[in-house]
């Protein structure tokens, strides 16, 4: 039986995967801040702010006493924000760092020892060269940060696959927090779920535009 990780569960995106690894017969640990969201689908949750190194060492070793290794290791988690950088406050910037690239970083660190000697690792990205926008420097900065950690990682990990994700747009209650209209061609969490899972099949690494 194959084994899944997921940090950033409770997003719409993390919760779309963990429900069709779920229904694969994937045996998934399920990382979020909030476990309470995530009691139908998997028997595996734990609990992890991905801002802390505390926090997600603590789950990476709850999660070892689950499972021997990891297979599919995947970062969902992310936060956004609209502000221009004359208002945005410094609190709110680290915030969006935190959860799109410093979580990342800390997430990774921690998982590598239970990962699977092949095992492939796939972060969600986003189309960051369109996200350059007024008011969206601190998230178009983590996401781009994000790319290039990832970058560097696989070649460090070179029989591991690393892969970033990058969707244009997905209909998640992120788009709540921007005053944005969602593209009519927005992808369901549902379906970048299942285009994910089809990118690890077929052994995709670097970059993938959805």
């Amino acid at each position: 039986m194959k084994t899944a990780m997921v940090w950033g569960a409770g997003g719409g995106i993390g919760q779309a995967l963990v429900r069709r690894l779920s229904k694969e017969d994937w045996t998934v640990i399920a990382l979020t801040r909030r476990p309470a969201d995530l009691t139908s689908l998997t028997p595996h949750i734990l609990e992890a702010d991905v801002a802390s190194a505390y926090s997600v060492e603590t789950a990476v070793l709850a999660a070892a006493q689950i499972v021997t290794e990891v297979d599919l290791w995947l970062y969902t988690a992310g936060d956004i924000t609209l502000a221009k950088t004359e208002d945005l406050s410094a609190a709110d910037w680290q915030r969006i760092i935190n959860a799109n690239l410093s979580g990342a970083f800390l997430a990774t660190h921690y998982s590598l020892p239970l990962l699977a000697s092949e095992a492939h690792l796939i972060y969600l990205g986003a189309i960051n060269e369109r996200l350059r926008l007024p008011g969206l420097g601190a998230y178009a900065a983590a996401k781009a940060g994000l790319e290039a950690f990832a970058e560097a990682l696989s070649k460090e990990e070179r029989q591991r696959k690393v892969l970033v994700v990058r969707p244009a747009a997905v209909e998640t209650p992120l788009w709540e927090k921007v005053p944005l209209k969602l593209p009519k061609a927005a992808l369901s969490p549902a379906s970048l779920a299942e285009q994910i899972l089809q990118a690890y099949q077929a052994g995709h690494q670097g970059k993938l535009d959805l």
